[in-house]
């Protein structure tokens, strides 16, 4: 039996979800409208070439072919009726846990150029850096962040340990308390050092961490989510949207539009289904199509 004055998880979830998020607004339908102006939006990957600094990076081309390639994919997809965009240095491999100067400065560069020419929202996303991603965030003009702020994990980076409360004062900082965060409680390359039923994980990090959306992903870049997972969180923070961050194809768009409320999709948009090749015109219009087919379903 609770004490008087202290709040039940369940209690708190509704509070964080009904008071503290109402900021953006209390239902939690409205705050992917207010970003994207529709409910279960879908958000392409905007994936950069790798960045100077990193081990992939192409000097030959220089920062000319990554805004270039960046260009070409923009119109694609902004042709193609998705209702957000994704940036994010996929190209940099291995992957940091704490960012150099160089691709941070030079992903700004790069979707500042972009800027005159986007004309959907759009959010950033640098492997695997909060601070990094609210700092080019802030500076783009972005209206969301995703990032992996919670948990402690086994990585193919090493030992894995943000620091969520860090990030948010960061933001705070930074005057940018209008960039909501998108957390990924699942992250890819990667395994918790202590498993915790998805939906309590969900639930917890809304109530302490102040979560604006869950995102569940698969193993890696482009494997499937587990929909049962995404059903979990979405009963544990009814509040707040869960939305599927990675393997949504063509074949299972349908099906994961039907639990989830929303997507992020990158791979499945990509010649030959491959993260780390160019946008397919081709495979956008189907895959737009099936969309289309999921929310005149959900309309019936």
């Amino acid at each position: 039996m609770l004490q008087a004055g202290i709040l039940s998880i369940s209690q708190a979830s509704k509070l964080v979800g009904g008071h503290f998020m109402s900021k953006v607004t209390s239902d939690h339908v409205s705050v992917l409208e207010r970003l994207f102006g529709r409910p279960r939006p879908v958000i392409a990957m905007m994936h950069l070439l790798p960045l100077p600094g990193r081990p992939l990076y192409d000097s030959s081309g220089g920062m000319g072919a990554i805004v270039d390639a960046l260009r070409r994919d923009l119109d694609i997809l902004q042709e193609s009726g998705v209702d957000g965009l994704l940036f994010c240095n996929e190209g940099d491999r291995p992957y940091p846990l704490h960012t150099d100067r160089a691709p941070i400065a030079a992903m700004a560069a790069a979707i500042g150029e972009l800027r005159p020419y986007i004309r959907l929202p759009y959010g950033v996303d640098l492997l695997w850096d909060p601070m990094a991603a609210l700092a080019v965030a802030r500076a783009v003009r972005a209206s969301f962040v995703r990032e992996v702020f919670t948990g402690v994990y086994d990585s193919d980076m090493g030992l894995w340990q943000p620091d969520v409360a860090a990030a948010l004062d960061y933001r705070q900082q930074l005057c940018a308390g209008d960039i909501r965060l998108f957390f990924n409680i699942e992250p890819e390359f990667a395994r918790p050092l202590a498993q915790r039923p998805i939906g309590a994980l969900a639930r917890s990090v809304v109530v302490s961490s102040l979560a604006d959306a869950i995102l569940i992903s698969g193993a890696m870049a482009g494997a499937e989510v587990d929909l049962e997972h995404i059903r979990e969180a979405k009963s544990a923070v009814p509040h707040t949207p869960v939305l599927a961050n990675t393997g949504v194809k063509i074949e299972t768009v349908r099906a994961t539009l039907a639990v989830a409320d929303g997507v992020i999709v990158g791979t499945g948009l990509k010649h030959d289904g491959y993260t780390w090749n160019p946008v397919d015109p081709e495979r956008v219009r189907r895959f737009m199509d099936e969309v289309y087919l999921a929310r005149e379903q959900s309309e019936d």
